[in-house]
């Protein structure tokens, strides 16, 4: 920072503080008015920024005992006259009047200048444990107290339809402003999961890295197929003769030809059937097809089928299904 500006620059009065306070509670101001004006909580507010800075460069003087004492003295001699730089060979000028000061060589050089390094447990510590990292950078924070700003992240939403989610897929989607993206879903993408598309949010308002977009995916409903986990469940109807005597029937697949699987003789409604490897596939693993049985019962009868299913009912195995039902039902 140039000392010449210390001349004008009042930072008590910026942090809002008496000059005669307390490191602990110049820490305590400062985290106050950090909290209140940093970047990351006033995305894409220019004068909470600059306020910010101004908090900043405030506390990275008056934090420092050094510092702090050098600052107290420049602004006790400037309180009563304002001093300009000499030139054409003059002396006793700002230059030199500062030179003794921090122990350099004026020579009335223009545009001289004194840097200042932070020492540690600074502003930029507090505000890293304030924020979650080190104010100096890092995605989503703030560039230091001078560094570029991250740009705004932005959410969407998008819907695909079922066989999109589970296989993947690469869709063309746009933006507010009517710029086309292209988005690439995962195979295995969940109803609600969110998709970071990084880089593709706002831009920073000072040259720093772009935001993201947030897509929150929904999926649609298939009218056969429902996701469990890696797994797909689909239920599949048998005749009573089927499941009775058992069958072989042919079972659908999502995006495929349908395979055959056996049912084996007396088999209940309910019964999951299991086919290996042809559910959802995604970096997580291979998930397989669930057919959960279901024995259908004729709706309508002719006289004959009647007919016949009395004459079965007639010599059935004399069993209650509902016997064991009803005995754990009294336990």
């Amino acid at each position: 920072m140039a000392s010449q500006d210390w001349f004008d620059k009042d930072f008590y009065k910026v942090l809002g503080v008496s000059k005669d306070i307390s490191d602990a509670e110049l820490k305590k101001a400062y985290r106050k008015l950090a909290r209140q004006y940093h970047p990351d909580s006033n995305q894409g507010d220019v004068k909470a920024e600059s306020r910010f800075k101004e908090i900043s460069e405030a506390y990275s003087v008056l934090s420092d005992a050094e510092q702090r004492k050098e600052y107290d003295q420049i602004r006790a001699m400037g309180s009563g006259a304002r001093f300009t730089a000499g030139g054409g060979g003059q002396g006793g000028g700002f230059e030199d009047v500062f030179g003794g000061m921090f122990g350099q060589g004026g020579g009335g050089a223009r545009g001289q200048s004194y840097s200042y390094q932070q020492s540690p447990g600074g502003f930029d510590d507090i505000l890293g444990g304030m924020f979650g990292g080190s104010a100096r950078g890092g995605r989503g924070g703030f560039g230091g107290a001078y560094g570029p700003t991250r740009g705004r992240d932005v959410t969407a939403r998008t819907t695909i339809d079922f066989i999109t989610a589970v296989k993947g897929d690469t869709i063309k989607l746009q933006t507010a402003d009517g710029k086309p993206i292209t988005v690439k879903i995962p195979a295995g993408v969940a109803d609600q999961q969110k998709i970071k598309l990084r880089g593709k949010g706002e831009p920073s308002p000072d040259g720093g890295e772009p935001g993201d977009i947030v897509l929150t995916v929904s999926v649609r409903k298939h009218p056969v197929f429902e996701r469990d986990g890696l797994n797909l469940r689909v239920n599949v109807p048998v005749t009573f003769v089927e499941a009775t005597l058992g069958a072989t029937i042919e079972v659908p697949t999502l995006g495929g030809a349908p395979v055959k699987l056996k049912v084996a003789a007396g088999t209940p409604s309910g019964r999951v059937l299991r086919v290996k490897g042809r559910g959802v596939e995604s970096a997580k693993g291979k998930g397989d097809l669930l057919a959960i049985v279901q024995v259908a019962v004729p709706a309508h009868l002719t006289a004959a089928q009647r007919e016949a299913l009395e004459a079965f009912h007639a010599v059935e195995p004399a069993e209650n299904p509902r016997t064991e039902l009803l005995a754990k039902a009294q336990d």
